[in-house]
């Protein structure tokens, strides 16, 4: 009987292991944990001329994403402005954008 109460519990014990292994292994690989999430995030920011070149999304917690996007634009606007396109996507907490103006249209003062 104790044998068979030891094979339970180590049943157990690599079942959660395992569980540990795939949940840690998804935040160390940058995993994107919603495709939906990163795509709709994506199609929002690329308007016009603004193009997404570097998007990260991760988990925070539960039903909560935090996203860093880079935007190069030829006409950049403000973080703030990007921000406000993505009003109103359930799930997306914690937004960071960078906007770096596109370089083949920098202008040069003469």
């Amino acid at each position: 009987m104790d044998a068979l109460v030891g094979i339970v519990g180590a049943g157990v014990i690599i079942s959660w292991a395992v569980g540990l292994v795939r949940s840690s292994g998804a935040v160390l690989l940058d995993v994107v944990p919603n495709r939906r999430l990163a795509e709709l995030a994506r199609a929002r920011l690329e308007t016009g001329d603004d193009r997404v070149v570097d998007l990260h999304l991760w988990q925070v917690g539960p039903g909560h994403a935090a996203m860093i996007a880079a935007i190069v634009s030829d006409r950049p606007q403000t973080p703030a402005s990007y921000k406000a396109r993505l009003d109103g996507i359930a799930g997306l907490s914690h937004v960071t954008i960078e906007v770096h103006p596109c370089p083949d249209h920098v202008s040069v003062a003469a």
